[in-house]
Order: C-alpha cells, then structure tokens, then sequence
C-alpha cells in the first residue's frame, strides 16, 4: 500500500493523500483582491487530486505585501474573493489552506519578471509606487536598498494585530488550514535569524528573545483557530549562511511551536547569506526529518521533490508526513493523479476510478482504445 495515498487525519480534517500543493506566489492580484485568476489556478490542482492546495502568501496588510501583486486579507470586502477560492477547493475534494505573511524589509518589490528588486524611485507601472519597508533592527535587506524602519513597541502591536484580524478573516472565508509564514527573510524569518536581528531589548540577542515575536504570533493564531483545525508554520529550517539560523535552532523554535498548539511545521530554507548546503533532489528533506525527529512534530517536506517514487520513499521512511509540489505542481497540476497511477496505487482495472467522474470516464473510455490500437508508430519527417 502507498503511503503517500494514505489518509492524514490533523485535528478535525483529514486529507485524502499526502500531497500539497505549496504555496507560490503567483503576482496577479489587484490591490490584494482575488480575481478570476486564482479561482483558475487553484481550482485545477484541486481537480487534479492534492489532498491539501495551499493558496499563495496572503499580506496582512498592504505594507506587509512583497508585491503590488499579492493578494491580502487587510480589508474585509477581499473576504467575499478568498470565499470563493476556498469553495472551489472544497468542491473538487481537496482541503484548503492559506498562508499568511508580512514581507518586512523585502517588502515593496518588483515582481519577478520585473526584477525583484525594490520598486524604484519612478514606478515602472503606474500607481505602482514604493511604500515604506519596516524591520527587526532598521537595517536594509541588502546593501543599496532602500532603508528601513525598526519596529517599536506600537509597531510590533499593530503586526500582532494585523496577523489576528487575517487570520479571523481566512476563518470566514471558509479555510481548513492556516499557514504562518517565518520563513525567506520575511519579517518574522527576520526577527529569528541573528544576522538581521540585532535589537537590544526582549525581541533580540538571544535565541528566546528572537523567537518571541514569532510566538507570539502563533499563540494568538491558535487561540483564534479552531480547536478542529490544523495549524501549519512554515520556516527556513536554515539561513544560506551557516553563520545564522541553524538546524538546531529550527528544532527548539519547533519544539516551542508544538507546545502551543502548532500541528506541521513546514520546512523550507535560505533567508540571509549565501546559500551553504549541499544542493540536490530533494534537499531539503533532511531538515524536514531533524525537526521531526527532534521536536516529535509533524513535518512537510519541501524542495525538488519532482518524482512519485521520490515523494513516496520520503514519507515511508518517516522523513515527513506531508510532501509539498511547487514547481512540479504548476507543470503538471494533475501530478497527484498521475502519481498514484505510477505507485500502482490505484485499481489496476480501473486506473482513473479516483479522478472525477468528468475527467475519469473520458481517460479511461481513451486507454481501453489505446489498448486496441497498441502503440503508435514513429512519424517519419516529411
């Protein structure tokens, strides 16, 4: 039997396999609200059969954005777009789930085919303009960015609060799971990682210090969230350099997040520095494991994980419980699918039965044709 088909039961929701599709900025929102775009996009890895499709970094507020087009939960008429999306979601079987951030230093940039870079001084779209950037210690990102602002006591109260009202939105907008982003050199990825936190007061210098405001945050994010549902942080399980955040320091701050109430840690890396770690299929799996072993927490597991006997050999050796798609997922959003057909794990005589019904029938109405035609011969170039 697969274990990456089995069912996974986290508090109230059970999903029906393993496989998530990751979170992924996709830059198409107007002003943070949803449009047609998104109900498309993630609507179709739900059709494709994921057990859990988690929608895009959410700002919680318009200055916690990374882009102009991110999508946000500031506002409560976006509720009615995000509503929509989830519903979409549920319909075709799968869970949704969101992820929530705030961008910090890196926020107000260009898009990715624009540059990634800040938003210059003479917006290259218009209305586009650059906003204010805020920070653990009031240091810009990289050296030629724009400069930034340390956080205060009022600031660290309107984040606190601006991740509460998020999140009690993404609740009436009908998601099963929620995600917390500390991870990539966002704002609280920041605030953990010693390279970027250098405060004096009880938010810096040492490792609980560091981890206050993130836990903060998701004691606040777990007494909001129902009790029957899961709660997921996600994390750079190591900064690029080996000078900053570390493995260990990931299995404590996860350890502190279980005893809250956290259920999956999802670990990813890189934030600060140079990348230092050896680079491969599957590369971050390792991390995912040392946090499940160390803080006896569920763990996703994320990163090059491109092949169905690779995503099924990490679960069955107890590495992660949870295997998330990006990349492999927007080139192939029936990866699921198509997975369980390569594992064998579904009915040999009904290949499709799994699929929905309008996809099935017509799949498997075309193999029982193939089967009669046997294989199609090579064309020759005229």
């Amino acid at each position: 039997m697969s274990k990456l088909f089995e069912n996974l039961s986290l508090r109230g929701v059970t999903l029906r396999n393993r496989l998530v599709v990751s979170p992924m900025c996709q830059y198409q929102a107007i002003d943070g609200y949803v449009n047609d775009y998104h109900l498309i996009h993630y609507g179709k890895f739900a059709l494709g059969g994921f057990g859990l499709v988690m929608v895009e970094a959410t700002g919680v507020s318009p200055e916690g954005r990374i882009t102009h087009g991110d999508l946000g939960l500031w506002d409560d008429a976006q509720i009615e777009g995000m509503s929509r999306v989830s519903a979409a979601i549920r319909k075709f079987g799968a869970i949704a789930g969101l992820q929530i951030g705030h961008a910090g230093s890196k926020a107000s940039l260009l898009r990715p085919w624009d540059g990634n870079s800040p938003v210059l001084e003479v917006p290259m779209h218009a209305g586009e303009e650059r906003w204010p950037t805020v920070s653990p210690s009031g240091e810009p990102m990289e050296e030629g960015w724009p400069d930034t602002t340390a956080l205060d006591v009022d600031g660290m109260a309107k984040v606190r609060a601006d991740f509460a009202i998020a999140a009690r939105r993404a609740l009436t907008a009908g998601f099963d799971v929620l995600e917390l982003h500390c991870a990539h050199g966002f704002l609280l990825s920041s605030f953990l990682s010693p390279l970027t936190n250098r405060r004096a007061d009880e938010y810096g210098g040492s490792l609980a210090n560091r981890m206050r405001l993130p836990l903060e945050i998701a004691r606040e994010l777990r007494e909001i969230w129902p009790e029957d549902k899961p709660l997921f942080v996600r994390i750079s399980a190591v900064d690029g350099s080996r000078e900053g955040w570390t493995i260990d320091n990931s299995v404590a701050f996860a350890r502190e997040l279980k005893s809250i109430g956290v259920d999956v840690i999802d670990n990813s890396s890189g934030g600060f520095g140079v990348f230092d770690y050896p680079m491969g299929y599957g590369f971050q799996v390792p991390f995912a494991a040392k946090v499940r072993d160390g803080a006896e927490i569920k763990t996703m597991a994320v990163g090059l994980i491109l092949d169905p006997h690779q995503a099924e050999a990490i679960v069955a050796n107890g590495d992660a419980d949870l295997i998330a798609v990006g990349h492999a997922a927007l080139n192939n959003p029936n990866f699921a699918f198509h997975a369980q057909q390569a594992l064998d794990a579904a009915a040999p005589d009904a290949p499709f039965s799994n699929w929905p019904p309008q996809l099935g029938w017509w799949l498997d109405n075309r193999a029982k044709r193939l089967a009669k035609l046997g294989p199609l011969a090579p064309s020759k170039a005229s």
